[in-house]
């Protein structure tokens, strides 16, 4: 466990999956807690798929390679390096087992770093091989909800910039996308439904205006503000049979999850992006806690 902190912000983050544990800010923890008896994650990465695939599989180069969801990397543990009080980093590279279920030799860096409010979490990811290598990449934090006294999760709303309804993809019972969207009315520009009470698994979006959303509450001052611009699709999501829950999950998606529209092949799936040998890119997020 690494710990950061500043003026404003304390944080843990694991080496395991380089998870991100904790957010205290004024004495109130702004994460949810991992409860097993709810849903005993906190904030996976996703790498390098997201979400489920169709019949659990994807094709490369037309030959079938079965792979788990949301990839390998949450439950990865990572080299791990206090660069820092304000931050740490986080490294794994392809090995036998990854190669298995994702046959490229790949480096992964996450960085965490503390700006006065801000956590930002940058991602670098760099093709080691020497063919071209398609990947996804997401997070999956759960921000803590219900933080004071006799809350519910109804106090509870996702702010949107300049709009007055969205549009989310539809989904089946596998949680494999499907069209035509559906569009969903906002109050003020503020979605108060949990995906559960929309009839869905998970609120999927794509390119969000100003690429950014806030949480916050009817019944308190706190808010965490997610700024994604590296980042085209947008995942909304808690664990259905909940029905007063205490926490909600912003994920910033560099892809769109498996979907009924989408080719089997990795590489020609909406949204995947190719590195070519030897290349790297940077994908961030920054999260603001008010």
């Amino acid at each position: 466990m690494f710990t950061l902190g500043n003026d404003v912000l304390a944080v843990r983050v694991s080496n395991m999956g380089a998870e991100l544990q904790s957010v205290v800010r004024d004495g109130v923890e702004r994460m949810w807690c991992g409860d097993p008896a709810v849903w005993g994650r906190r904030a996976p990465l996703l790498f390098p798929l997201i979400g489920r695939l169709r019949d659990g599989w994807y094709a490369l180069d037309g030959r079938r390679i079965d792979a788990p969801t949301h990839g390998f990397c949450r439950d990865r543990a990572f080299d791990a390096e206090q660069v820092s009080d304000t931050e740490a980093r986080f490294t794994t590279v392809a090995d036998e087992q990854t190669r298995a279920v994702y046959p490229f030799d790949f480096r992964l860096t996450v960085c965490f770093a503390l700006e006065g409010p801000t956590l930002v979490k940058t991602h670098e990811v760099e093709n080691l091989g020497g063919a071209p290598m398609p990947f996804e990449l997401g997070g999956h934090e759960a921000y803590a909800t219900r933080l004071l006294p006799k809350e519910r999760m109804a106090d509870y709303f996702v702010r949107f910039e300049g709009l007055d309804a969205i549009e989310m993809f539809g989904m089946d019972e596998a949680g494999i996308l499907t069209l035509p969207k559906t569009a969903v009315p906002l109050e003020d520009g503020c979605l108060t439904r949990t995906p559960e009470q929309l009839g869905i698994d998970t609120v999927v979006l794509e390119n969000v205006p100003g690429s950014a959303v806030a949480l916050a509450s009817a019944a308190n001052p706190y808010e965490v503000r997610v700024e994604f611009p590296d980042f085209p699709y947008l995942g909304i999501w808690t664990k259905a049979g909940q029905d007063d829950a205490r926490y909600l999950c912003i994920e910033p998606w560099s892809a769109l999850p498996d979907a009924h529209f989408s080719p089997r092949e990795l590489a020609e799936k909406p949204g995947v992006r190719t590195l070519a040998p030897g290349e790297r890119v940077t994908l961030a997020y920054r999260m603001t806690f008010r």
